[in-house]
């Protein structure tokens, strides 16, 4: 029965971690550089909630739409200040550029908010539920539906739309989809709209019972980091697949061994999967490429 409830708990923990991952991942697939400032995004989503909700009282389902719209016109000025003027220099140059955008990010929040740690509001209410003995909160069962059906969606966006198309398309080779007549400049930047969006939607639903605080952007983005990891490099599904792991290890091993022996034991298990998986659980062996 506890390991049931730890199981629940990890997974609505690893649903939000899979926003954060599969927002990193679309970036990187369609630019080829590491977003850094991927989980301050996250962070900004969490306190722009907050934020808001000072203003509109309201549940944080309500919030999450708004959220996601602005974090979305966030990720386009990351673009269009961070990557876009940088894409044709050094990778160090994107690498060092999105760092920087998150400390401006870090540093603006701590101006406006303070140090201190903040919750958003729940998605519906703070009440449990009760399943087969098992006591859950509402919270954690509305997270794991509202990841599930945001991650569905970019499923669909990507694989049954034009507009999908045409991000893969320049995904997968952008001068090819520049030569077909995809404004590929436009699709980049609307990846790291996509992109912010779902850190927004994550920072959300991870500031209600894990709260926010101006650093917790370096952990999250070390955590999408290790899910794109074990993945496989640049695979969607490895993503999300490497941020549930990663979340039921951290929740069944913190109840029971403690916070910092769970952790070492996390990095083990990556540098098992590695040595004997290098290419992550969903990636291509180098030698198998065309």
């Amino acid at each position: 029965m506890i390991v049931a409830q730890l199981l629940v708990n990890g997974l609505a923990l690893g649903a939000a971690y899979a926003l954060v991952a599969l927002g990193f991942v679309l970036v990187l697939n369609a630019t080829g550089a590491v977003n850094f400032a991927q989980g301050d995004l996250v962070m900004a989503g969490g306190f722009l909630a907050v934020a808001l909700a000072g203003s509109l009282p309201v549940p944080g389902i309500v919030l999450l739409p708004l959220v996601m719209g602005l974090m979305a016109l966030l990720g386009l000025a990351v673009s269009l200040l961070a990557y876009l003027p940088l894409r044709n220099r050094p990778p160090v140059s994107v690498f060092i550029s999105t760092i920087a955008v998150g400390i401006i990010l870090q540093n603006g929040v701590i101006l406006l908010f303070g140090p201190e740690p903040k919750a958003a509001p729940a998605l519906f209410g703070a009440t449990t539920v009760s399943l087969g003995g098992l006591v859950i909160p509402e919270q954690s069962i509305a997270v794991i539906a509202v990841a599930g059906l945001l991650i569905l969606g970019q499923h669909w966006l990507f694989a049954r739309t034009q507009l999908g198309r045409r991000l893969r398309a320049t995904a997968q080779d952008p001068e090819m989809a520049r030569a077909c007549g995809i404004p590929v400049t436009a699709m980049i930047a609307l990846t790291f709209a996509v992109g912010a969006a779902l850190a927004g939607a994550a920072g959300l639903l991870l500031s209600n019972q894990f709260f926010v605080t101006p650093s917790s952007g370096a952990g999250l983005i070390l955590k999408a980091y290790i899910a794109v990891t074990i993945g496989g490099w640049g695979s969607v599904a490895g993503a999300v697949t490497g941020a549930l792991l990663i979340a039921a290890f951290e929740v069944v091993a913190s109840a029971t061994v403690s916070y910092s022996a769970a952790t070492a034991a996390l990095y083990l298990a990556v540098l098992v999967i590695l040595t004997f998986r290098p290419q992550g659980l969903f990636g291509e062996a180098a030698g198998a490429r065309a």
